[in-house]
């Protein structure tokens, strides 16, 4: 003798299962919304003012000060690459490594923009 499930309970499971797949399916797409580089990015403009990010986005070109930074530390958990353009773009550039610091030569031009390497 085999016992079967009413009808109205297995269709409560199956609208269960499809509503499970329907919110993973969700969470999975909109997983990198807001996504940011965990701990700050700190650095010194020309006036001697430190300014600290905490957590600032991993999309796009970030600006530093408008007379940009001298010194730049990278305290997150991404690798960023700093530009002497504000907009990220352009040959003189350097690479930051996470936890690592970069400093400017006395001649050097500021560091005016970032990203982050994704």
């Amino acid at each position: 003798m085999s016992v079967t499930a009413p009808p109205t309970v297995l269709r409560r499971r199956s609208g269960i299962a499809a509503g499970a797949a329907l919110l993973t399916l969700a969470v999975a797409g909109c997983s990198g919304l807001g996504r940011t580089a965990v701990g700050p990015v700190a650095y010194t403009t020309g006036r001697d003012e430190v300014v600290t990010l905490h957590s600032p986005s991993v999309k796009g070109c970030h600006e530093l000060a408008p007379d940009g930074a001298e010194k730049v530390e990278n305290r997150t958990l991404v690798d960023i690459i700093l530009y002497t353009s504000r907009d990220c773009t352009g040959r003189q550039s350097a690479y930051v490594a996470t936890t690592f610091t970069d400093a400017n030569a006395a001649r050097a031009l500021p560091w005016r923009s970032y990203r982050f390497v994704h």
